[in-house]
């Protein structure tokens, strides 16, 4: 067996310690190191014997990591990234890709002309659940795909927004929470080609948006709703009802429909509606429930990580498709404030 592929994360906050986690929990990989300015990053390594540096520039000049995780502020990936890729180190960067579009074509292009491998942290991809999915669609058990319907309707409570960056624009739902679905929808449903939506910051009147509803119509024909908000109490969202992260609380209920000429898909609990014989809403209807496997996403992140680290693979999420999602997002904030359908080219 080929040795383990050695990945460094840089930056150790909330999401840094869960891919640090997973690397731990993965084959194929071990911890490089752990890269962080601060002294809860400093310790943080020392609590686990992990090697530390307090910049990516000392990480690097080591030469001890094989690939790199940016889990850095958004603010800095486009800094951090052009690092990794100057260097030759393969990356993965935490969503979103960058905070402009500007700065993520400038880190694609960069990556590709360097022919270093660039990879977008949707991590919702590697679900098996969603793989599954997407087997499903591919295969034409669906039929043709007409419409789709996504909630993401969840409550963050007050303490939340008592750090200042919260309640300013660039950190509201459609920024920090919408991006996984859209890159979600792009992966099931196809790529989008126009956007049409409103906002609202009716219930808490923080600068940053709480709710948006937005209308897509994808380049297959296919018309979707989406509707997202953080300011309601309520189960119909990924986080829970997907079971992906043990930090929130489980329930059965589902939170995207997609529907087909042949029949309509729920999920994440992978039931397909279908009528047995003749299609008609006269006639019998019944579901099924798929089956897959439960296994946690990010551990399988790292597997494919390490694989395309290897040259045994192609990223399963490349910096292309972060950039993708990133342009429906700016669509969707676009459209939102000038009330304008808006054209993704």
């Amino acid at each position: 067996m080929s040795a383990p592929v050695r990945i460094a994360v840089a930056g150790a906050g909330m999401i840094g310690k869960r891919h640090i986690e997973a690397i731990n929990a993965a084959q194929g990989a071990v911890l490089a190191s752990i890269v962080d300015p601060t002294d809860m990053g400093r310790d943080h390594a020392a609590a686990l014997g992990a090697p530390y540096f307090r910049s990516l520039a000392e990480m690097i000049q080591s030469g001890t990591a094989d690939g790199v995780i940016l889990a850095t502020p958004n603010q800095v990936h486009v800094k951090n990234g052009l690092e990794c890729v100057a260097a030759g180190l393969p990356t993965l960067v935490e969503k979103p890709l960058a905070t402009d579009l500007a700065g993520a074509e400038r880190l694609v292009a960069s990556a590709k002309s360097a022919g270093v491998p660039l990879l977008t942290g949707h991590h919702r991809r590697h679900n098996p659940l969603i793989q599954k999915a997407q087997q499903i669609i591919a295969k034409g058990e669906l039929g043709r795909i007409t419409t789709v319907q996504a909630q993401t309707w969840f409550m963050k409570p007050d303490d939340y927004f008592e750090v200042d960056w919260r309640r300013k624009k660039g950190a509201g739902p459609v920024y920090l929470n919408l991006i996984h679905d859209v890159d979600l929808l792009h992966f099931l449903c196809g790529d989008v080609v126009s956007v049409h939506a409103m906002d609202s910051n009716a219930i808490r009147g923080n600068e940053v948006e709480e709710t948006a509803v937005i209308i897509l119509r994808f380049a297959n024909g296919a018309l979707g709703t989406v509707n997202v908000s953080d300011t309601v109490v309520a189960p119909w969202s990924w986080e829970l009802t997907a079971r992906e992260n043990p930090a929130y609380p489980a329930t059965t209920e589902d939170c995207y429909w997609i529907g087909g000429t042949e029949a309509s898909l729920a999920l994440p609990n992978l039931a397909m509606w279908k009528n047995p014989g003749k299609r008609s809403w006269w006639e019998p209807i019944s579901s099924t429930k798929m089956i897959f496997d439960f296994e946690d996403p990010l551990i399988r992140q790292i597997r494919q990580f390490a694989a395309v680290i290897r040259g045994e693979e192609k990223p399963l999420v490349s910096g292309e498709d972060g950039l993708k999602a990133l342009r429906v997002i700016e669509a969707v904030k676009t459209s939102a404030a000038t009330g304008m359908t808006v054209n993704i080219a």
